[in-house]
């Protein structure tokens, strides 16, 4: 799936409005894309409002160390698994202080993959400050696509999660 930087650019301005109309801020917590969530979203002019902050915890003793994923997670399950993502966004939610918040974990390529965990796996995580969810994709394409379509998977579940906040606000 081709995903050019006109659709993110969208998804974020559509992210900000969505955000504003709340008040409310959204932080990334990024491995695998690395800053590419930040970086879609901080284009949009006024960003400032609504984006509060941004870690880009490639390492795992960074992921331990910025988000408070417990190290012994790594071990147990390995740094792309729906734990570390969980772990990652609620960090990145307590570091904040943002309400919202977007962590995905992966692998890119070309390579890195294995039987269980192929390159183009990356699990993603939101929350919105009562409750998280994720999800695990499968991503085709060589490093640049995979990262791309990472980034618009989670704009796009941040879209999802804010719609649902608006529904259930009346």
């Amino acid at each position: 799936m081709l995903v050019n930087e006109e659709h993110l650019t969208r998804l974020a301005v559509e992210l900000g409005q969505h955000l504003q109309a709340q008040n409310a801020q959204v932080s990334t917590a990024e491995s695998c894309t690395g800053g590419g969530i930040a970086e879609a979203i901080t284009r949009v002019a006024g960003s400032s409002a609504w984006f509060e902050a941004g870690y880009v915890t490639y390492s795992n003793r960074q992921k331990t160390r910025q988000l408070a994923v417990p190290e012994a997670l790594f071990d147990a399950v390995g740094a792309v698994s729906q734990e570390v993502v969980e772990a990652m966004v609620r960090g990145a939610q307590a570091a904040s202080g943002a309400r919202y918040a977007v962590a995905v974990s992966g692998v890119a390529g070309p390579g890195g993959g294995s039987a269980h965990k192929p390159v183009g796996t990356v699990w993603l995580a939101w929350g919105d400050g009562e409750r998280v969810s994720s999800v695990r994709r499968q991503f085709p394409g060589d490093r640049a696509a995979v990262r791309r379509q990472t980034v618009e998977a989670a704009l796009a579940g941040l879209l999802r999660l804010l719609a649902q906040e608006n529904q259930n606000l009346g």
